[in-house]
């Protein structure tokens, strides 16, 4: 073994383990996907001294393990599972196990080398240019798919491979916009009350964060305005239009129409109030739209009292 390389250590994430493997040793190790399991994790890590852990993007299973990463200062990059499973296939390597699929993720570090996350800077610049920046992964991959729709043979093999790097590039961004609020004790604060709400996730609440900050410190009114949700007139003279909504900041309403798709199936109020309107007769849209002022409004009452979601809250 080359002494002067350095180790890369592949990990393969599931819910409740962590399965670890170093790319030129046979052992495969488990540990709990817990605090506890990380620590000692990174305490092994230590004999280990790696250049680089890989380790697969499981919708949020990893995050532990990258904050607890980049806190010891161990490079970690965190990559799409399509990427890991192709480079199986390449190798030759079609048996999947835990142990197996972090061997194979150890192997592509070593090969590929993916480019570890960066340390994320403290301060709210950093963090609202992440969350900026996935927004325009988003667009760009959305622009991608629709291309794919009509691609003929030609050139779908280009537009999947640019959609896997895509992919790729959200789980990294995902993962750092985790860190950066984590790095900033007011937006950790910020965020633990917003999700606290049924149906609002963690970027749903770090779109909120960046583009809305105002959230809290203004009123219901205005909340409802700045995210494009309050109706707008189109009167003139006796004539009195169809009001439309309009303005405010895209970012925030699309995501929080997302959680309100959520919310008005698990958030008790919402959902009241949603099936309130649709038994009178609004259409679903105007509904959802409805319901997504009422939740902006219930944000932003519990962020003006400094409080977490409780279920007698609904009627706010």
């Amino acid at each position: 073994m080359d002494q002067t390389k350095p180790r890369i250590v592949g990990v393969d994430v599931s819910k409740h383990h962590l399965d670890v493997a170093v790319h030129d040793a046979c052992e495969v190790a488990r540990y709990a996907n817990t605090a506890e399991g990380v620590s000692l994790l990174l305490e092994a890590l230590g004999d280990v001294a790696p250049g680089l852990v890989v380790a697969e993007a499981t919708g949020g299973y990893e995050i532990g393990l990258v904050r607890a990463c980049q806190a010891g200062l161990i490079p970690v990059a965190v990559v799409n599972p399509r990427q890991i499973r192709a480079f199986a296939r390449a190798k030759g390597t079609l048996a999947k196990t835990d142990g197996i699929d972090a061997h194979i993720i150890a192997e592509f570090g070593c090969v590929l080398r993916p480019r570890p996350l960066p340390q994320v800077a403290t301060g709210r610049q950093a963090f609202g240019e992440l969350v900026a920046r996935r927004r325009q992964l988003v667009e760009m991959a959305i622009a991608e798919k629709n291309r794919l729709e009509h691609a003929t043979s030609a050139v779908r093999l280009s537009i999947e491979e640019i959609l896997c790097v895509f992919k790729s590039q959200l789980a990294g961004v995902d993962a750092a916009i985790a860190l950066a609020i984590d790095a900033d004790a007011e937006l950790s604060h910020r965020r633990a009350i917003l999700t606290s709400v049924p149906g609002v996730g963690e970027l749903t609440a770090a779109v909120i964060l960046a583009e809305l900050p105002e959230l809290g410190s203004i009123g219901s009114k205005q909340a409802a305005a700045l995210t494009g949700v309050a109706p707008i007139n189109h009167d003139s003279g006796t004539h009195r239009g169809q009001r439309h909504i309009g303005g405010g900041r895209p970012g925030v309403r699309c995501a929080l129409y997302m959680a309100t798709l959520s919310a008005i199936r698990c958030e008790p109020g919402l959902k009241a109030f949603y099936q309130r309107l649709r038994q009178a007769g609004k259409k679903p849209k105007v509904a959802i739209v409805a319901a997504m002022r009422k939740l902006v409004t219930l944000l932003n009452v519990l962020l003006q009292h400094n409080q977490l979601w409780r279920p007698q809250q609904h009627g706010c």
